[in-house]
């Protein structure tokens, strides 16, 4: 069987009802298999998991997107996470039976078919780049919601899909195929922002730091203290075990203890391989949080 994943993240992590209605119109599409979703206040984002066959699983972003727009407007929002739209990113990634060209396929024929229902500009990125300038996000976000209205007329910066006009309401829409990767976040026992920052900044390979990791330190308000929120991107090389290692003993240079980390979303088995749940001090962590259970 073929199993594609889907990894949406929407601009919302206060309202739980309204993120419970996007699962709610999710669960409705027959074939899909809702893994996880979290949110956060602090980022004010939420993050929905789940995999199905290609088909099933096009159908359930286009259900889940649709209903975001519906529901979330960007002219309120606010958060310490960078994003470009309601709908801010849509990644397609291959699980079983399923190669990365059928991924940048589906990524394709969803973000054209949401970018005209919607009138929303849709940017692709990663193995779907159209650009090669675009194939990392962090490219994409360069700016964030506040500098649409500017760039969107620039050359540089047309849509891949959809009208080269800014929606306030709506914002832009990241739409990708990419390998696996890890949302991983290690919380500090510390209030100090300039920290946070600084090892971040040491950690991220825009930096000269490790490869495969992005990494921006940010305030949890709500909890008085700061994280080191990362993306690693290719696990295999650079693993979690190292990553994890690393912003220890530079949070240890600071006289700071790690409180703990945790992941959004979920990862692979083998990028748990010579290393415990225990050990990463990771909260809430189940088997669950393992793809290969569900599949």
């Amino acid at each position: 069987m073929k199993i594609l994943e889907c990894i949406p993240n929407f601009s919302e992590g206060k309202n739980r009802d309204t993120i419970n209605k996007i699962v709610e119109e999710l669960r409705r599409v027959n074939g899909v298999n809702l893994l996880d979703f979290s949110m956060d206040q602090d980022h004010n984002r939420s993050v929905i998991t789940f995999i199905g066959t290609p088909e099933d699983v096009e159908r359930g972003a286009s259900a889940a997107s649709d209903k975001a727009l519906e529901l979330i407007d960007m002219r309120k929002h606010s958060g310490v996470h960078p994003r470009n739209g309601a709908v801010d990113v849509v990644p397609f990634v291959p699980i079983k039976g399923v190669d990365m060209d059928e991924a940048i396929a589906v990524a394709h024929r969803f973000g054209r078919a949401f970018a005209e229902r919607n009138n929303v500009p849709v940017y692709f990125y990663g193995g779907a780049a159209l650009n090669p300038s675009r194939k990392g996000l962090p490219f994409i976000r360069k700016g964030g919601y506040e500098t649409l209205k500017d760039k969107i007329n620039d050359p540089l910066w047309l849509p891949d899909a959809g009208p080269a006009v800014f929606n306030p309401r709506s914002g832009a829409t990241a739409v990708g195929a990419r390998n696996p990767l890890i949302a991983f976040n290690i919380n500090l026992d510390t209030d100090s922002i300039d920290i946070a920052g600084r090892i971040a900044k040491s950690i991220r390979q825009s930096s000269g730091g490790l490869k495969h990791v992005q990494a921006m330190g940010v305030l949890l308000k709500s909890r008085n203290i700061v994280q080191v929120s990362m993306n690693l991107t290719n696990y295999k090389e650079t693993s979690i075990r190292r990553v994890f290692d690393t912003v220890k003993e530079k949070a240890r240079e600071f006289g700071v203890d790690i409180l703990e980390s945790e992941l959004i979303g979920l990862l692979p088995r083998n990028a748990l391989e010579g290393v415990t749940a225990n050990y990463l001090q990771l909260r809430d962590f189940r088997e669950e949080k393992i793809i290969e259970t569900h599949c």
